[in-house]
């Protein structure tokens, strides 16, 4: 009886599971999933250009004022 009742619980389980996968599979999850991450990986994207734009930036001011450059536009 305790094995009838255990396999019983085993295929109820896996049926259960199995519905959600096949669930999960349905195009319009798929969709929605494959377009938050599109817009996760833009959002890093944006993020590292604007950091490493900014680190640029912060490094051309440092070499100019280093070599004298903000001045040469004076000297013209």
């Amino acid at each position: 009886m305790i094995r009838r009742l255990f396999y019983l619980s085993l295929g109820a389980f896996l049926a259960f599971w199995v519905m959600r996968r096949l669930q999960a599979l349905h195009p319009n999850h798929v969709i929605h999933r494959t377009a938050d991450g599109a817009a996760g990986m833009l959002r890093r994207v944006r993020d590292f250009t604007s950091d490493a734009l900014g680190e640029a930036a912060e490094r051309e001011t440092e070499l100019r004022a280093r070599f004298g450059l903000d001045n040469a536009e004076d000297n013209n």
